[in-house]
């Protein structure tokens, strides 16, 4: 729900409520009553928030949850967190259908994986190769 979100986002940015409530021109009093839930922000405070945060405002409104996390914050504008898959004996995995969708993936496409100390990740191999094909033509045709 709204709310959680705006404990999460509050706690993770390290803002008080008073500093949040400035940012946005209301009193400390109004915000403390989005985050308990009392009332709501109107569409145009609440683009103000998703602005601070730096989050979609759909993703502001909307809860998620993944398992063995529980309930996450919004991600960042751009980003998105698509929930869990478990891997298979043969190390296959299965990609959430909304993330399918979102980046027009079907079957047979090619995946690059790469990672860093994080995680992996997974990158559609033509933009990988084109990406690759940018870098080496600035490296030798400088």
């Amino acid at each position: 729900m709204l709310k959680d979100n705006l404990i999460m986002l509050r706690k993770l940015n390290g803002y008080s409520q008073e500093q949040i409530a400035e940012k946005i021109n209301i009193s400390r009093q109004a915000y403390a009553k989005w985050e308990s839930g009392a009332t709501v922000p109107d569409i145009d405070k609440a683009a103000l928030l998703a602005q601070v945060y730096g989050v979609t405002l759909d993703s502001l409104m909307k809860t998620e949850t993944t398992d063995g996390v529980g309930m996450i914050p919004p991600a960042p504008r751009g980003k998105n967190i698509w929930g869990s898959v478990s891997i298979g004996e043969r190390g296959q995995i299965v990609i959430p259908k909304a993330a399918r969708d979102n980046f027009d993936m079907k079957a047979g496409d090619r995946l690059i994986v790469v990672s860093d100390e994080q995680g992996i990740a997974l990158v559609p191999a033509e933009t990988f190769e084109r990406k690759m094909q940018e870098l080496m033509d600035k490296l030798y045709n400088f």
